[in-house]
């Protein structure tokens, strides 16, 4: 049995939060690198061109990539021989939140009720989703997602007879929807299987998996490139404003579902597509 102190989960949190804010990792820099020299269109090549020099500035001066900041959503891998001393892990996870986006003077946009809209001022809480996994380690991925690109996010409830064709054309039809508004170009991360809440939940999860990582499934491999050469043909671009690059990756994540169901969700990211990991 490992013994992990909830205050180095609280200092990773709060290290983590910052980082994720300020520096793309590099699947995604290398992504930009690659959409800046294949894109066709002129003025889609200066757009990436000015995306890529705002993240210099954002590293050079330590400040975040994009105004908004996001609200913390984060995945937590917890092997079944951890132990977890010092106190309560979700309150230690709150704190590296509240932590980070203070002393990283990051925007706070969490507010305490849907409704009232008051603030609360720390950007907590989090949301925070738990995995049980072999082994004594505990790996925590934080993913802060901005809601221009949340709110284009799309759930779609088929019929299992709509099949392949009905799958891709609801992905193509939230990506259509999105247009402009979801800060492109974008990372599409899709969901199929499940039920309602777990393929909302593969969505949001598959955004984690580097954008130069295939699907496991040939399959789904196949998908992907197909669903991202269909989506840079629409003509939506970077920006918005013309060009060949509307996304840099789809990424599909599945799971079983029910007889009666076909569960499809996409959950679509800007092109920072913010995320760190560590392992505990």
């Amino acid at each position: 049995m490992k013994t992990i102190q909830t205050s180095a989960v609280t200092d990773a949190v709060a290290a983590m939060c910052i980082e994720a804010n300020h520096f793309l990792t590099d699947d995604m820099k290398a992504a930009l690198n690659h959409a800046e020299e294949s894109e066709i269109a002129p003025l889609g090549k200066q757009v990436l061109g000015q995306l890529k020099q705002n993240l210099e500035i954002a590293g050079e001066d330590h400040i975040p990539i994009c105004q908004d900041t996001g609200m913390a959503v984060i995945f937590v891998e917890i092997g079944q021989e951890v132990h977890f001393e010092g106190g309560s892990l979700e309150d230690a996870i709150h704190e590296g939140v509240r932590r980070g986006y203070t002393e990283g003077f990051l925007r706070k946009s969490v507010v305490r009720d849907p409704l009232d809209r008051v603030n609360t001022g720390d950007n907590t809480p989090a949301v925070i989703h738990y995995q049980i996994v072999p082994g004594d380690e505990v790996k925590i991925t934080i993913a802060p997602k901005g809601f221009g690109s949340e709110n284009m996010s799309r759930i779609f409830m088929l019929k299992p007879a709509d099949g392949a064709e009905g799958v891709k054309n609801a992905i193509l039809t939230a990506v259509r929807d999105a247009g402009p508004n979801a800060c492109p170009p974008m990372v599409v991360g899709v969901g199929i299987g499940g039920t309602f809440e777990k393929a909302a939940l593969l969505a949001k999860k598959a955004l984690t998996r580097p954008v130069d990582q295939k699907a496991s499934d040939p399959y789904y491999s196949a998908m992907e490139e197909e669903l991202l050469e269909r989506i840079n043909r629409s003509g939506i671009g970077p920006g918005g404003l013309g060009g060949s690059t509307t996304a840099l990756a789809v990424n599909i994540e599945t799971y079983p579902t029910h007889i009666a169901g076909l569960p499809v969700a996409v959950n679509i990211c800007c092109h920072v597509n913010r995320h760190a990991v560590r392992v505990l």
